[in-house]
């Protein structure tokens, strides 16, 4: 067989997103863009890229909000990013101007996660990395870790956790995980999950490239509404965005539901944006009901 003919035959493909081609080569469609780190001039928020784990290669980009008071300590919002546990990163423009503007508004510490993606790295490895990253955050609470900004200016009595889509499933995953085997070192006051990928009851091929371990539509690793211990779930409060016209918005519900009746004893909030669709704020963050989500997120992170 002509080696270029097998190098061009495509094995799998999710339009718009990526292949696969025979020979294992991975293109992704869109998400690859990156911008660095920087200093925003109009609200002061810095940004830096930083290595967690040299064996593996995670990493991050933290974000500082400007300093009025360098001795008052803040939030720490551990966020993962989504679209489908493959493309984009906290080096994308979308991510990285996402994160910012929660760093600016809500006056947080953002450490934006840039865990190993699949198909390269299939399914559970993005839970793991997610997990190794928020313990590495966590590890810093003695004020000796290796990255000064977490050592200098967070809270580790005010953590969260976030993310959007498929890092909402992440998310989940690692709250519920400190729940169940505890987190040393910090406190995880709230989570935030924006338009969170439950499934939406229907097979999905895009898990069964993603995540071959997965035990059907489920498997508490994708729709942890099914899940029998989701009361043990590692916060106090939750606070989930679905939007009207998202085709996982009924799972989100679910799970909504199904968290108030877990005997898990917290609050959990639910804001639906009528109209909308899946992760409409970060391609239209200036539009209102953008803007109100943020704000919803400001006043959760800020709450006493």
């Amino acid at each position: 067989m002509d080696p270029k003919s097998s190098s061009t035959e495509i094995s799998v493909e999710f339009p718009t997103i990526f292949r696969i081609y025979k020979d294992g080569r991975v293109e992704r469609l869109k998400g690859t863009e990156t911008v660095p780190p920087s200093t925003d001039p109009e609200t002061g928020v810095r940004s830096k890229d930083i290595i967690l784990s040299p064996e593996s290669g995670l990493s991050a980009r933290i974000f500082l909000p400007k300093l009025t008071d360098p001795t008052r300590k803040l939030p720490l919002l551990v966020f993962i990013h989504g679209v489908a546990f493959v493309i984009e990163s906290p080096y994308s423009p979308l991510y990285h101007n996402h994160a910012a503007l929660l760093t600016s508004e809500a006056n947080v510490v953002v450490l934006s996660v840039n865990y190993r993606r699949a198909p390269e790295h299939p399914l559970p490895v993005a839970y793991e990395d997610s997990w190794e990253a928020l313990q590495w955050a966590a590890a810093h609470s003695n004020r000796n870790g290796p990255e000064a900004w977490l050592n200098d200016y967070v809270n580790f009595d005010r953590v969260f956790v976030g993310g959007d889509s498929a890092g909402a499933t992440l998310t989940h995953h690692v709250v519920h995980r400190a729940g169940v085997h505890g987190l040393s070192g910090a406190k995880i006051v709230g989570m935030i999950l924006f338009h969170p990928f439950f499934g939406n009851g229907k097979p999905d091929k895009l898990l069964e490239v993603v995540f071959p371990e997965c035990n059907g539509l489920d498997d508490p690793r994708v729709n942890p509404g099914k899940d029998p211990k989701l009361g043990k779930i590692g916060c106090r409060r939750v606070l989930v965005f679905v939007a009207e016209k998202d085709f996982l918005r009924d799972r989100a519900w679910a799970y909504y539901e199904s968290l108030k009746k877990s005997g898990w004893g917290g609050v959990v909030e639910i804001l639906e944006s009528e109209g909308e669709d899946h992760v409409f704020h970060l391609f239209n963050p200036s539009c209102d009901k953008a803007v109100a989500l943020v704000q919803k997120v400001v006043s959760f992170i800020n709450q006493d």
